[in-house]
């Protein structure tokens, strides 16, 4: 038997565009107003003219997550339903959406105050290091002020 699994990505997969083929849907329309009314501001006027604005995670999440779970409901509502769901970093509340573990509001809700929390931390950053020597790299970290590593 042939399993199907939705895997969701996060961010850093947006572009300039993005969901302004769903507006003709109904259903869309209703979820892009209702973010609207969450966020206090319009997803598709940042998905198609802020450039600067959809790089920026406290504007990324919540339209990542409006687009991707609208994208959920249209491939749902098409008779279209996962056996398996999956998410990387944001794309993890979108599969929890799709999974139905909350409704769109509930998670919009979710995205908008881990954006806000994203965007408010101070100027860091978060790196992942492959095939480095350990010895420099636990040399580095003792010789840099502030940074924070995983037990």
């Amino acid at each position: 038997m042939t399993k199907t699994a939705w895997v969701f990505p996060g961010q850093g997969s947006q572009a300039i565009g993005m969901g302004l083929d769903l507006v003709d849907l109904p259903s869309a329309k209703r979820q892009f107003e209702q973010a609207q009314e969450i966020l206090g501001w319009d997803v598709l006027e940042i998905c198609q003219s802020q450039e600067d604005k959809l790089s920026r995670t406290l504007y990324t999440q919540p339209c990542l997550y409006v687009v991707e779970s609208i994208l959920t409901d249209v491939l749902i509502g098409k008779g279209n339903t996962p056996n398996l769901v999956a998410g990387h970093s944001l794309g993890e509340y979108v599969a929890l959406y799709a999974a139905r573990v909350f409704d769109f509001e509930a998670g919009l809700r979710l995205v908008k105050r881990r954006a806000e929390l994203m965007d408010s931390a101070s100027d860091g950053m978060m790196a992942v290091l492959l095939g480095f020597d350990r010895e420099q790299l636990e040399q580095q970290i003792q010789q840099t002020p502030n940074v924070v590593t995983p037990p």
